[in-house]
C-alpha cells in the first residue's frame, strides 16, 4: 500500500500503521459477524461478545490514532505520504463508527429478546441487509489492501442495494405495526437496528470514497456515481 523512501524506518512506520489499520477492520468485521449471529439467533450471549469487541475496538482507535500524530510529528510527510496518512485517519473514524453500529445492533437484539416479541417480527429480512453489509465491509477492506479503484467504485454501486432494502423493510415494519400496535415497540427496535446496518454500509462507501481519494487524488464525496465512473475506469 505504500510507496518506498530514502528513511527505511519511515517505510517501516507507514507500513505498521497500515497494517493496524487493516487489524482493526478484522476486528469490526468480527464484531458485525457477532451482531448478526445475535440477530439470526436471538443470542444474548452474542451480544456479549459483540460489546466485549467494542472495547477493543475502541482501544486501537486510541492507538491508532496516537501512531499517526506522532508520525506526522516526527516526519512533517507533504505530498502523497501526508495524504496517505489522512486516509490511515478517516479510514480508522470510519471502522470505530462501524463498530459503534455493530454494538447498537446488539443492544437492539437485546431490548427485542426482552421484548418477547423476538419471533412474530420480519427479522429474517434485516438479516440478510445485514449480511450485504457485512459482505460490503470486507470487499472495502480487501479494496483498501490493494488500492483497487474499480472494486471502490462496485463498492459505491452495492451500497444502493443496501439502501433499497433498508426502504423496503421500513414499509414492511410500518404495515406490522398498523395491523398490531402490540408490535410498535419493538418494531421500533427492528426500525433502528435497520437504520445502522444502513449506517454499517454508508461507511464502507465512505472507505471506498477514500481509496479513490488516496490513488487518483480526487475528492469524490457528494459526487454523482456517473461522474466518479469517468474519472476512476
Amino acid at each position: 500500500m505504500t510507496e518506498k523512501h530514502l528513511s527505511t524506518q519511515f517505510d517501516s512506520e507507514l507500513n505498521s500503521v497500515s497494517a493496524r489499520v487493516m487489524e482493526l477492520g478484522g476486528l469490526v468485521e468480527s464484531q458485525i459477524r457477532q451482531a448478526i449471529a445475535a440477530l439470526s439467533n436471538f443470542s444474548l450471549d452474542a451480544v456479549a461478545q459483540v460489546e466485549v469487541l467494542e472495547n477493543r475496538v475502541n482501544v486501537m482507535e486510541v492507538e491508532i490514532d496516537h501512531e499517526l500524530t506522532t508520525i506526522i510529528a516526527r516526519r512533517q510527510p507533504t505530498a502523497r505520504d501526508l495524504r496517505l496518512l489522512m486516509v490511515f485517519s478517516k479510514a480508522t473514524a470510519n471502522l470505530e463508527r462501524m463498530g459503534d453500529e455493530a454494538t447498537r445492533m446488539a443492544r437492539m437484539v437485546r431490548s427485542i429478546i426482552e421484548s418477547g416479541a423476538a419471533r412474530s417480527l420480519p427479522s429474517s429480512d434485516l438479516r440478510m441487509a445485514a449480511d450485504l453489509a457485512s459482505g460490503l465491509l470486507r470487499k472495502a477492506l480487501d479494496a483498501f489492501a490493494r488500492l483497487d479503484t474499480k472494486a471502490a467504485v462496485d463498492i459505491l454501486k452495492e451500497d444502493d442495494l443496501i439502501d433499497r432494502e433498508f426502504d423496503g423493510f421500513v414499509r414492511k415494519l410500518i404495515t406490522y405495526m398498523m395491523e398490531d400496535p402490540r408490535t410498535i415497540s419493538p418494531s421500533l427496535d427492528l426500525l433502528f437496528l435497520a437504520k445502522a446496518i444502513e449506517r454499517i454500509g454508508d461507511h464502507s462507501k465512505n472507505v471506498a470514497e477514500l481509496i479513490i481519494y488516496l490513488v487518483k487524488g480526487k475528492d469524490v464525496r457528494h459526487t454523482a456515481l456517473t461522474e466518479i465512473e469517468s474519472a476512476v475506469l
